[in-house]
């Protein structure tokens, strides 16, 4: 079973040389920490840079440099800074090559459900509403049950939605899934975990095809 860091290291695997990324608040942060040295990545925030490297080192946290998250980050030499119109107009024109999100919820059919939970305040969606519309390339970063040990791969969503069939692909602490039509196609399973126990944890329809391959971080 994979931790936070586990998790973010196996969707590292998923970023390509040449690509421009988004990462979005929690989970999605820690995958800047493990992408291979030896291919050159951009991440953009949407707060307004472009060329992210991972968190500081405690003690040389440069207060004016964060992320959409608030959280204090590097970057790299020649990184750029800008406007949030600038931006948004990145991830509306489609120049995202991979997004990265964190959720509540997902549904069978790739919806995702990651700003609201009904009755608690929250200070709005951010960029989450821009990036599941234009982007064409969604990992979801999230633990498999919430912490009453429920599901949260889903046949439906039960919190307000944040995007409609835009998910691609799913890593949690159990297994690796494929949003494809007839629901979440099982393609791997994390170190130690047994297929039962996923078939156990999900709610939504699981696709298992052949030997399930445990995954290689």
């Amino acid at each position: 079973m994979l931790d936070k860091n586990g998790i973010a290291k196996r969707i590292a695997k998923e970023v390509k040389n040449g690509y421009y990324v988004n990462l979005g608040i929690g989970i999605p942060t820690l995958v800047a920490n493990f992408v291979r040295d030896d291919i050159e990545v951009e991440f953009q925030s949407e707060n307004g840079i472009l060329g992210m490297r991972p968190f500081p080192i405690r003690g040389q946290q440069d207060p004016d440099l964060i992320n959409a998250g608030k959280q204090t980050i590097t970057a790299l030499d020649g990184a750029s800074y800008f406007d949030s119109a600038m931006s948004f107009s990145m991830i509306r024109g489609k120049h995202v090559d991979l997004t990265i999100l964190g959720a509540m919820e997902v549904s069978e059919n790739g919806d995702i459900a990651n700003w609201k939970i009904p009755g608690r305040m929250v200070k709005g969606m951010g960029g989450a509403m821009d990036l599941v519309a234009s982007a064409e390339n969604i990992i979801v970063a999230m633990m498999h049950t919430n912490k009453r040990g429920e599901s949260k791969l889903l046949k439906r969503c039960s919190l307000p939605l944040t995007g409609v069939s835009c998910v691609k692909k799913i890593v949690t602490n159990l297994a690796v899934l494929e949003v494809v039509n007839d629901g979440f196609n099982l393609l791997e399973r994390a170190p130690g975990v047994s297929i039962p126990l996923i078939k156990e944890s999900t709610i939504g329809n699981l696709i298992i095809d052949d030997e399930i391959p445990e995954m290689i971080l």
